[in-house]
């Protein structure tokens, strides 16, 4: 199976987006998962005036970890999909938080400029074409000093990790995409999560893009091992973080 990109990709997640927050609710520990890569940010003791970038929002559940991480922050949520961001942008949200249709390759011509604070994005990364470019964007959009904080399935390399991901695909998501008639969207998820970068290659990644202080941190759960947080830090100085 060839992985789906860009305008199919987004019509995709459109499509599947009336029955995503349903699936992802059966997985257990993605909001918590989320809430704890969003303090990873290290920004939660100054949150007051804060410009946080999410990328790659989909329904808002990144978006509601950063709303709970970092209260009275000014959040700006971009996703490619028009029906994701729908369903998002029909949520309640704390005055600050904004949504704007955009791929991550098109931020400028959407309208999205810095500089941001910090820069979260859950699940973004191994469904970009250019994630090098994309990652290039994320650090000349941040203050110096600002915080990056990726949270991704990047698989440990271990082939018991593999093993586990494989298997909770198909035997739980793909059967119950394929009935909901997202099939071709979850086999891409699969497909794109084995393919991608390895946690420990996704990191050196980050670094070549520049950043410093990179850090790879595990999540718990079943997903030890499948799903990490890279926190990194463009150069510059931290005080400037929280202007």
């Amino acid at each position: 199976m060839t992985l789906l990109r860009d305008e199919d990709l987004a019509v995709a997640f459109d499509h599947a987006s009336r029955s995503y927050d349903a699936l992802v609710a059966a997985n257990p520990g993605y909001h918590a998962h989320l809430r704890r890569s969003a303090r990873r940010l290290g920004l939660s003791d100054r949150t007051e005036g804060l410009r946080v970038l999410d990328l790659g929002c989909g329904t808002g559940a990144s978006t509601a970890a950063l709303a709970e991480a970092l209260p009275g922050a000014e959040i700006v949520a971009v996703d490619a999909s028009a029906g994701m961001l729908e369903r998002a942008a029909a949520k309640r949200w704390p005055q600050g938080v904004t949504f704007v249709q955009s791929s991550a390759e098109r931020l400028a011509q959407a309208g999205v400029r810095g500089p941001f604070d910090a820069v979260f994005a859950a699940y973004l990364f191994r469904n970009v074409a250019d994630p090098d470019a994309v990652l290039g964007a994320v650090r000349a959009a941040l203050v110096p000093g600002g915080r990056l904080a990726v949270h991704e399935y990047t698989l440990s390399g271990r082939a018991v990790d593999r093993a586990v991901w494989t298997g909770v695909c198909r035997g739980f998501v793909l059967p119950v995409a394929t009935l909901l008639g997202d099939g071709d969207l979850y086999r891409h998820l699969w497909r794109s999560v084995v393919e991608f970068d390895t946690a420990g290659d996704f990191a050196r990644r980050v670094r070549r893009a520049g950043f410093t202080d990179v850090r790879v941190l595990p999540l718990p759960g079943w997903q030890t091992g499948i799903t990490h947080t890279v926190v990194a830090r463009r150069p510059g100085e931290d005080t400037e973080v929280g202007r």
